[in-house]
Formats: C-alpha cells, sequence, structure tokens
C-alpha cells in the first residue's frame, strides 16, 4: 500500500511520497528492483540516486541501494517537500543566472517573483520560469510542483537560490540544507538602532496560532522548530539599522519574525508590523521621509546576499555573492542623507 503523510527525520522535516509494507512470502531482493517493479515512472538510477543521500528508509533507517528488502520491512521513500498534483505551465520569464552547469544552477531571484505555485500563484513564479529554461531537463518533465527546489526564499525577499537538475543533485543538496552544512547570509534593514554589534537570536518558530499565515516565537521547547540567527551590525542609520543575518537554521520567515520577537521589525514588513513608523520624531517632515522610503522600497527589506554549498559530484566548495538590489540601496542611501 503506498501512503503520503510527513514526519521527523533525523535531519529534519521530509515528506514521505511512497511506502510499502513487505508481504511475508517476498524473498530477498534488492530495494532499488524492489521499488523501480512497484512505483510508477520512476527509474532504478533515481531510485540509486534518492538512497545515496539517504532519502530511502527501511524501518525508519536509510539504506544503500543494494539493501535486499526482507518480510515485514517498512519501506519509505521521503522528499524534502510535499507531493501535491498540479500541471505547471512553463512560461519564458527572465531569469537572473549567476552560474549554471549539468547538474544544479544558482538564480539571483527578483523581488516579487513567487518561488512555487499555489493558491492564487499558479502562473509566473520562479517555477514556471524554471520548467521553460530547463525544458529539456528530466527532472523538469516529472509535473512535480517544485521540481530541483531544494530551499526557497519569500516572494518579496530578493538573492540567491540553488536549484537542482538532476535526481541526484537535488537529493545532495537537500542533504545539505537539513544538516545545516551550506553557509547562508541575509542583508537586512530594520527598525531601531540595535546596541549591541552582533549578537545571535533563538527561539523556536511555528505557526502562528491566530493567523496561519503568520509565524510566531513559541517558549515552550515542544512547540514548532529550533532556529537560530547570528547578526552583526554593518551600519547604524539614524532609527534603523542595516544588518547581516547567517542562518544556522532555515526555517519559514526566520528572520522576519526573530528581529520582530526583539522589537526591531524589518523595513517595511508588512506582516510583522515594519511597515508602520516605529521610530523616529512626531514631525510631519519625518513621516513624509519615511512613507518615501516606503515607496522606494515596497516590501521587506530582506536579501539573500550569498550562498555557498558543496557540488554535488565534485564536493567542491562553492561560494556566491550578489549585489543589493536597486530598491535597498535607494532607501540605504535616503537614510544616510536624511537630516532632521
Amino acid at each position: 500500500m503506498i501512503q503520503e503523510e510527513a514526519f521527523q527525520s533525523e535531519q529534519g522535516e521530509m515528506y514521505e511520497h511512497h511506502r510499502f509494507v513487505v508481504d511475508g512470502g517476498q524473498s530477498l531482493l534488492r530495494i532499488d528492483k524492489f521499488l523501480s517493479n512497484r512505483i510508477d515512472n520512476i527509474s532504478r538510477s533515481k531510485i540509486q540516486a534518492a538512497a545515496a543521500v539517504g532519502n530511502i528508509l527501511v524501518n525508519s533507517v536509510s539504506v544503500k541501494s543494494n539493501y535486499k528488502v526482507k518480510p515485514g520491512d517498512v519501506i519509505s521513500v521521503v522528499m524534502p517537500d510535499p507531493k501535491r498534483e498540479i500541471e505547471i505551465i512553463p512560461e519564458n520569464i527572465p531569469l537572473d543566472i549567476v552560474y549554471e552547469d549539468n547538474q544544479l544552477l544558482v538564480v539571483n531571484k527578483q523581488p516579487g517573483l513567487v518561488v512555487h505555485p499555489g493558491v492564487g500563484n499558479y502562473h509566473g513564479t520562479l517555477v514556471n520560469a524554471l520548467t521553460f529554461h530547463l525544458k529539456d531537463s528530466p527532472l523538469f518533465k516529472t509535473g512535480e510542483i517544485r521540481p530541483g527546489l531544494v530551499h526557497r526564499i519569500d516572494k518579496d525577499t530578493s538573492g540567491l537560490m540553488v536549484v537542482a537538475k538532476t535526481e541526484f543533485a537535488m537529493h545532495f543538496l537537500a542533504r545539505q540544507f537539513f544538516e545545516r552544512t551550506t553557509d547562508r547570509k541575509y542583508n537586512a534593514l530594520v527598525w531601531g538602532v540595535i546596541k549591541s554589534d552582533e549578537g545571535t537570536i533563538t527561539g523556536n518558530i511555528g505557526r502562528d496560532v491566530r493567523d496561519r499565515t503568520k509565524m510566531a516565537i513559541f517558549k515552550d521547547p515542544e512547540i514548532g522548530k529550533q532556529a537560530v540567527t547570528h547578526y552583526k551590525v554593518l551600519e547604524r542609520l539614524h532609527y534603523l539599522s542595516f544588518v547581516e543575518c547567517k542562518l544556522e537554521t532555515g526555517r519559514t520567515h526566520q528572520i522576519r519574525v526573530h528581529f520582530a520577537n526583539i522589537g526591531h521589525p524589518l523595513f517595511n514588513d508588512e506582516t510583522y508590523g515594519g511597515d508602520k513608523i516605529l521610530k523616529g520624531t512626531t514631525f510631519t517632515k519625518y513621516k513624509q521621509f519615511v512613507q518615501n522610503c516606503f515607496k522606494l522600497l515596497p516590501r521587506q527589506a530582506l536579501h539573500a546576499k550569498s550562498l555557498g554549498f558543496a557540488h554535488p559530484i565534485t564536493k567542491k566548495r562553492l561560494h556566491f555573492d550578489s549585489e543589493l538590489p536597486q530598491d535597498m540601496v535607494l532607501a540605504i542611501e535616503k537614510w544616510r542623507n536624511y537630516q532632521s
């Protein structure tokens, strides 16, 4: 019997795409052959790629492709994203590709671009653009809603993302994100003057019980997932701080909710209260100045600045850096030149 459900693996949340309980009369058989006979439209090479990075589990323990199944074994095939049924339409949307080879590509996502299709956003997404650009790649012919995606950034966050082009690369890269061996740095503009030059923000993050579109911090260690954000102040700009954030974990809205929780929400972050004038004076001139800055930067001030990871084939460490987008540059310059 095949089932689909989410569960917690040793490395983090994974989603079960297939489950089989081996019959009592089953003879010893390699697991890659066992699965290729039972899952439609999948090759043994794809199964072997998944097994190589630990995504084939037997009795909740990862196994290699030469493992021989036994009666009573519970076999799970897990992936970093849930399986969904939706038709992905290739769309010729311009992409800023900063690196590409036969295993992966790194894209500098523009603000306002939704990463993957969902309710209200079935077209015009990064996945639609990638499906067009990589139309000859077997991974992008599977019909999956998130082909090649091993991590994501929010619609109104700009910056670097890595996208896998092969099954093996997808599993290999996903494992690095779950095991926290990637290097990710973000730049953010936050409300208030942060006194410490650097620090660490911690706090379990989970869905807000009152608003499921938002995330929240939970003091109860049994609720939510552990999240750790290291930060360094790069520049203090009157009533704002420009910071660099290094992610130890990668939870949904992590930087946004962490800084909001310590009283420094991201500038113009509507979801977490940063779209209001939170610091400064009561002068009309100042209020107009802030409103003009909001118009220059009509989104949360967050950019995925750099990204580092090991290449799935060469194992060489790759590192990419990107320039701040123009809207953040203009807003920062405006605050530098602000005169009270």
